[in-house]
């Protein structure tokens, strides 16, 4: 496995600062997904395609949520959905020429799956205090807190390794099938690949769901 996949090349230095091929193509994701977002206000009221594949993607993962949550999920379609279109357009970034797909670098699945980490006990505590989300820990003994605080770091570490592991195997399967075979024959492979990292984006979207629902489902109960 290159090198580059934990420690991407530096291309620019602003002072002090270090900006890699990561931060780079990860500004470009960002930038896709805000140029989307615009495109989709600006043609809610036109009904344009862009609007409705918008709708249908909020819709479809606010129904995951209402089911899972059984409650209003508007507060967290924000977050979700945004997690989605930006690992989606980040996973798809590599198969553009000359670019390479940020969620290949494991520092962007990790500080990905870190948010996650640090939005469940933010929606638990919100929902019923600090008090009401740690009481959960101690639940149905205080015997099992380090089981469970070592649950809660492992499928932070699950969340990343997942996303970071699919992605570069893709790639490098890519990469192989073009030395060998040239550019025509990894067509197929490469459509493949555009639905690959579409559904990457749509597990990690729907773990981060079922992980919010537990938190919050299980201080409502």
């Amino acid at each position: 496995m290159s090198n580059d996949h934990f420690s991407p090349p530096v291309l620019l230095q602003l002072g002090p600062v270090e900006v890699t091929s990561t931060v780079v193509y990860s500004l470009v994701a960002s930038g896709v997904v805000v140029s989307f977002a615009l495109l989709v206000r600006m043609g809610l009221k036109q009904g344009s395609r862009w609007a409705v594949a918008a709708e249908f993607l909020v819709e479809h993962l606010e129904g995951i949520m209402r089911d899972m949550f059984g409650d209003d999920p508007r507060p967290y379609t924000p977050l979700v959905v945004t997690l989605a279109l930006f690992i989606a357009v980040a996973n798809l970034l590599g198969l553009v020429p000359g670019m390479q797909a940020p969620t290949a670098d494991f520092s962007t699945t990790a500080a990905l799956a870190v948010l996650v980490f640090l939005a469940v006990p933010f929606y638990g505590i919100r929902a019923q205090g600090v008090r009401g989300y740690l009481r959960h820990y101690l639940k149905p003994t205080p015997l099992l807190l380090p089981l469970e605080v070592i649950t809660e770091f492992s499928r932070t570490l699950a969340l990343a390794v997942r996303l970071f592991g699919n992605i570069v195997s893709e790639e490098l399967v890519i990469a192989v099938l073009v030395a060998i075979a040239g550019l025509l024959v990894p067509v197929p492979i490469m459509m493949l690949a555009v639905l690959t990292g579409v559904v990457q984006a749509y597990i990690f979207a729907v773990l981060t769901v079922v992980y919010l629902s537990a938190a919050v489902r299980t201080h409502q109960a």
